[in-house]
């Protein structure tokens, strides 16, 4: 039976402060009433995870600092956090910072929904460019052209495991 990981980027804050903005706590409570339910909610270690999670209506069981932030030398290799998935897969391919990286993101994912019970899921709360390259790490002979541009706020991929390894991803947008 199929298990399932909801990877989202976090919603809108007042920058350069770490809190939501009221927009963005308007957006993640929005998002979170059309998604779920989750076994377990993970978020990383910065504010603004953990508050959209929270916005959402999810208890949040454990932040890990692992989700905080990109790899060393990810942003020169694939160009910019904000390159979309193309430029992370492409990267990934040329196996340097951005496939270290991407590896280490797909290890602790799965590590995250080997404790999903069959049929369930878990939600991960992140970052920019941690989203695509952690996607492109589970999933890496993917046509990642067609998963699209950069993940927006609240905006994430939903991959589905089969107890050995992620055999599907769906991109998740949020309409406007």
């Amino acid at each position: 039976m199929m298990r399932y990981l909801e990877v989202r980027r976090h919603t809108m804050r007042v920058k350069p402060g770490q809190h939501l903005s009221q927009e963005g706590v308007d957006l993640a409570r929005r998002v979170g009433s059309e998604i779920g339910p989750f076994e377990f909610v993970i978020t990383s270690s910065l504010h603004r995870a953990y508050e959209t999670a929270i916005a959402m209506g999810f208890a949040v069981n454990d932040q890990l600092e692992e989700l905080a932030t990109l790899g060393r030398g990810v942003e020169i290799d694939v160009g910019g956090w904000d390159a979309g998935f193309a430029a992370y897969g492409a990267a990934y391919h040329r196996n340097g910072a951005v496939a270290a990286f991407a590896r280490q993101q797909a290890d602790l994912w799965r590590s995250i929904v080997e404790g999903v019970t069959d049929g369930g899921s878990a939600l991960v709360i992140t970052h920019g460019g941690i989203v695509e390259a952690g996607a492109v790490g589970c999933i890496p002979l993917a046509d990642h052209a067609v998963w699209g541009p950069v993940i927006a706020y609240c905006e994430g991929v939903r991959l589905y495991f089969d107890g050995t390894s992620f055999v599907r991803a769906d991109i998740l947008r949020v309409k406007p």
